[in-house]
């Protein structure tokens, strides 16, 4: 960097006429030297303030400002001290002002405003729920490994008759194929038995060996049921591992003969033969799919009736689960059809693991899309899903709240529907709720409820994360909402909690409530000094006047614009009509006349 010629300078001295032409240019460059550049510079100026002032203006930040301004102050030259501290505040107040209408700009697409329809409204509730609308494996298993306890117990003694016997999976595989059905049964069965193993399964081990195609085989024994049961168990735990060992049992062609067996005379062998085909099924869209090419749905539901054991009825509400499961894409619109009014039977089982599985199959339906939301909603299962929002399981009010949180996605319709149900009466339980899991799940809903009914959502207290949710909810009312909605908000005692949020750590948050406060400020027009006073009756008022000393501009910018419009007493002329008037006794009467007897009203 080239040096400007009156600011050579290597004499101490009160040559001020050469110093401040040399100090302004350093002042005006500084900002934008690179460090080697600011060193360079350093060996033409050799008084303590210009080091200090270089180093600063790189390294610090603005809440150092004060403590390097002390330094320039105390080095006995405070007229140059004076030139280099406004030089340098100039500087960085103009660099400061474009950053700022930067962000401006960038705000005005990021936070909310009037101008936005109530699409794009809807369309941001839902951005919000979308951790609701994600499906997790470990919430909800995909597939099940078919471990008995007493296999468990013996997997012990097997595996150790197999070594004592010098037995190899050759061994199995040549024995599966024997003509003698007890050799065969033991060597199937012995199968299964590692399969069943608790302790990482050699399913890759078997597949190599080439023994999928003799059990495929041995599905098709309809002489030896006992055969067909302990292959169909083998093949279930085989498709209960990764996608390409599932995917190794379907290419062995063994989805036909498991559907087949959904027909079988012997009960052990169709619930085994149902358990396959879930785990199937629970593979993705491609393989859901091609299982319901084949016809599974109308043999799987009439195993749903009084007098099937509660494990089988079970095994069929997992698989009807997995039917439902995917959204690219869903499953086809006939196949919902058929499976909607058994969910409206199976919601009232009094079994919990069935109502989970029920409950979550209603969840994925709706996750799908609006249409798919709708046939859930004719069905008429949404006043029989509502309640079970206050279910004693958490596991049941988990799926519950998913299910109706996607439904709240849907159209204003869709939404009413819910709330027709009386769904908001659920939620003051809800979200002081002590389980975790339970909160994690209604804070994305609180923010997605529709800003007609956001009052009821607003806690009164509570942890950070309800909140913060609730903040949403009401900002969002302060949008789209009408004035008479607002007005029940400031009856509800809404203003006092919602200040209480301007000192939380969380920038967003702070931004949000700043946005609703000026809303409603400007929504009540007239009455703005009604709501004005009551900010600053609960300590609100003293929190904006602070946050325009915040870090962040937005916030520091909202906060300035709240006072300036709001609470500022410039331009306001003196209203005769407020004098006091003298009465007697020497004291003063205020003229009441105009304030209405019911109170304020927007």
């Amino acid at each position: 960097m080239g040096c400007h010629p009156m600011a050579v300078c290597d004499q101490a001295g009160d040559q001020h006429e050469e110093e401040v032409p040399g100090l302004l240019w350093l002042c005006m460059v500084l900002p934008h030297a690179t460090e080697a550049s600011v060193c360079k510079m350093n060996t033409l100026f050799n008084w303590q303030y210009v080091l200090f002032l270089q180093t600063s203006i790189i390294q610090s930040t603005k809440h150092q400002t004060s403590q390097w301004q002390n330094k320039l102050f105390g080095n006995g030259r405070e007229d140059l001290a004076n030139f280099i501290m406004g030089t340098v505040f100039n500087v960085t107040r103009t660099a400061n002002m474009a950053d700022n209408e930067k962000l401006d700009n960038q705000r005005l697409k990021n936070f909310k405003n009037k101008g936005r329809d109530l699409e794009t409204m809807r369309r941001q509730r839902t951005e919000v729920v979308v951790e609701l609308r994600k499906n997790k494996r470990d919430e909800h298993l995909l597939k099940r490994r078919n471990v008995p306890h007493e296999d468990i117990c013996e997997d012990s003694d097997v595996d150790g008759d197999f070594r004592s016997q010098n037995t190899s999976l050759e061994a199995i595989v040549q024995n599966a194929t024997s003509d003698n059905q007890g050799v065969q049964l033991s060597a199937v069965q012995a199968a299964r038995k590692l399969l069943s193993s608790d302790r990482n399964p050699p399913i890759d081990d078997l597949i190599k060996s080439g023994i999928l195609p003799i059990l495929v085989h041995c599905l098709d024994r309809d002489d030896n049921p006992s055969l067909q049961f302990e292959a169909a168990w083998a093949l279930t735990n085989i498709a209960s591992g990764t996608s390409e060992q599932t995917q190794a049992v379907v290419q062995s062609n063994a989805v036909p003969l498991f559907l087949r067996l959904l027909h079988s005379p012997h009960q052990n062998v169709c619930e085994q033969a149902v358990w396959a085909l879930g785990n199937i099924i629970g593979d993705g869209p491609q393989c859901r799919d091609y299982v319901i090419s084949l016809g599974v749905v109308k043999p799987l539901l009439s195993f749903i009736s009084p007098s099937i054991p509660i494990t089988f009825l079970r095994n069929v509400t997992w698989v009807m689960v997995n039917l439902c499961r995917h959204k690219d894409p869903p499953p086809p619109m006939e196949t919902i059809q058929e499976i909607l009014p058994a969910l409206c039977v199976l919601i009232h089982h009094t079994d919990v693991s069935i109502l989970v599985d029920t409950v979550w199959a209603l969840s994925y339906l709706t996750d799908a899309g609006n249409e798919q939301i709708q046939m859930v909603i004719d069905s008429g299962i949404v006043p029989h899903l509502v309640p079970l929002l206050s279910h004693q399981e958490v596991k049941v009010q988990t799926a519950a709240l998913r299910a109706v949180g996607n439904i709240v996605t849907g159209t204003d319709e869709q939404t009413q529907v819910v709330l027709n149900c009386d769904a908001l009466s659920h939620f003051p339980a809800l979200l002081t709720h002590p389980k975790e899991k339970i909160n994690k799940v209604i804070h994305p809903l609180a923010s997605a409820s529709p800003p007609t009914h956001a009052p009821a959502c607003l806690p009164q207290h509570g942890d950070f994360g309800t909140q913060k949710e609730a903040a949403w909810a009401i900002s969002n009312l302060t949008i789209s909402g009408r004035k008479d909605q607002v007005a029940h908000l400031i009856e509800k005692q809404v203003i006092p909690p919602f200040c209480n949020l301007l000192i939380v750590k969380d920038a967003q948050v702070v931004q949000v409530v700043l946005d609703g406060l000026s809303n409603i400020l400007k929504m009540a027009d007239d009455e703005a000094e009604t709501i004005a006073n009551l900010i600053e009756e609960c300590g609100g008022l003293e929190k904006v006047e602070q946050l325009q000393n915040h870090e962040n501009e937005d916030i520091y910018k909202l906060a300035y614009e709240i006072i300036d419009q709001f609470f500022s007493s410039d331009d306001i002329d003196e209203d005769t009509s407020l004098v006091p008037e003298a009465i007697q006794g020497g004291t003063y009467g205020f003229n009441s006349a105009n304030v209405p007897a019911e109170g304020f009203q927007f």
